[in-house]
């Protein structure tokens, strides 16, 4: 059987690269066909559940085809991170950004340049200014990978006005495939990034979007910081991100755990920068860390060992929610997704709807995105049935949720 797979690895140079480069002998389910369709020259909308691997996904490729490769990504962070991991790899990849000083980012483009440079990661709006795209459309671009693609997507709950002009990217380079990349997007957002990335011609890919080994349970909301405690106390000395509504919670509930004999970091968008950066690293790199937080932490955060996470309040939308319970268990092993529900969060929730400065038509979408999140809140079936049948994937009970769990006979 190795001599077999060894032939296999050399007829094949994306199977090659898989093992030669980042050291596996397999593609995870869905990854080969999405690779397949970007070396045949497809564009590609490729939607697949958080920790299935989606990076692999343009690397890959971009190796076999040799060329430049554009990889558009929101973070400063998860940029360098991607990078630093490919350079450990072997693989050159560079970034240029706002985080590094002038010289830093000369050196990374008179390496993209000169062709040294397989992987180059930008954000939106430094990859679609004028004299970037100029420079760009120049040199070798063999393909050009999208990330968190849902944010370009007007009618989702993570739109961003930076990844408007991206729709721009097929007129400046008519000839090189695209893939866009997201692990939340329900059918009508798949079809909002088509038509805005691809004018409707791409190979949509839905690779499922279930994640079984989290374990999903919503609790009546009464006392938050005790039932807060009582939850994290079941897991002592274990990984968790925790997710408040408003930053001043954030900070109380880190204080409190903290208090409790509990390691917890707050993270928020009211922190500055470094304080920022301190906390993410320290959860990062150390064991037993609990992340208290905002949304403003988790887009790109891929820490295999996150045990839970629990949501202190309701969060916006189904979308959000899986995204943000994504960030478990991406080692595999038993994980826990608990929230804590109450009538206030929706009062508090449907007050930041109308005030946002926003059309009618966008509100009464995100009504109805909230009104889903709370029959799911509410429902007494199958959670994960739920869960996924709203990303129109169907499921047998799953066992794993708290409805499951209370309707088995004991």
């Amino acid at each position: 059987m190795p001599a077999q797979a060894a032939s296999i690895r050399a007829e094949d140079p994306k199977r090659r690269v898989l093992k030669d480069v980042f050291g596996y002998d397999d593609f995870r389910p869905g990854q080969a066909a999405v690779i397949e369709a970007l070396l045949s020259g497809r564009h590609v909308l490729a939607v697949m559940p958080t920790g299935a691997g989606k990076s692999l996904c343009y690397q890959v490729p971009a190796l076999v085809k040799g060329g430049l490769t554009i990889v558009v990504s929101p973070l400063v962070a998860l940029m360098q991170d991607q990078v630093a991991a490919l350079r450990l790899a072997g693989v050159a990849a560079d970034t240029i950004n706002s985080s590094l000083d002038r010289e830093a980012n000369v050196a990374a483009w008179r390496r993209v340049a000169s062709g040294q440079t397989r992987l180059l990661y930008l954000a939106p709006e430094r990859l679609m200014t004028e004299r970037m795209l100029d420079a760009l459309s120049r040199l070798d671009v063999s393909l050009i990978a999208i990330d968190e693609a849902h944010c370009i997507s007007q009618w989702g709950p993570a739109f961003r006005r930076e990844y408007e002009d991206l729709s721009q990217l097929r007129g400046v380079f008519p000839q090189v495939p695209i893939i866009a990349l997201t692990a939340t997007a329900d059918e009508a957002t798949r079809g909002d990034i088509e038509a805005r990335l691809f004018a409707g011609r791409a190979e949509t890919l839905v690779l499922g979007f279930d994640r079984p080994n989290i374990k999903l349970a919503i609790e009546t909301k009464q006392d938050s910081k005790r039932q807060l405690l009582r939850f994290v106390e079941r897991h002592p000395g274990k990984s968790g991100i925790i997710y408040c509504l408003s930053r001043r919670k954030t900070e109380e509930m880190a204080a409190f755990l903290e208090k409790n004999g509990v390691r917890a970091l707050a993270y928020h968008a009211g922190m500055s920068k470094e304080a920022r950066e301190a906390n993410q690293n320290a959860f990062m790199s150390l064991s037993g860390v609990v992340m208290v937080a905002t949304i403003a932490f988790g887009m790109g955060i891929d820490k295999p060992d996150v045990v839970y996470v629990f949501h202190t309040d309701l969060p916006g939308s189904l979308e959000a929610y899986y995204q943000e319970i994504g960030r478990a268990g991406r080692d595999g092993r038993p994980a826990e997704a608990h929230m804590l529900y109450g009538a206030g969060d929706i009062r508090t929730r449907r007050m930041f709807i109308d005030e946002e400065d926003t059309s009618p038509e966008h509100k009464r979408r995100a009504h109805r995105r909230l009104d889903t999140l709370i029959g799911y809140c509410e429902t007494a079936q199958c959670r994960r049935q739920v869960l996924l049948g709203y990303f129109g994937e169907e499921a047998k009970a799953c066992g794993n949720c708290d409805n499951c769990l209370n309707q088995a006979p004991r």
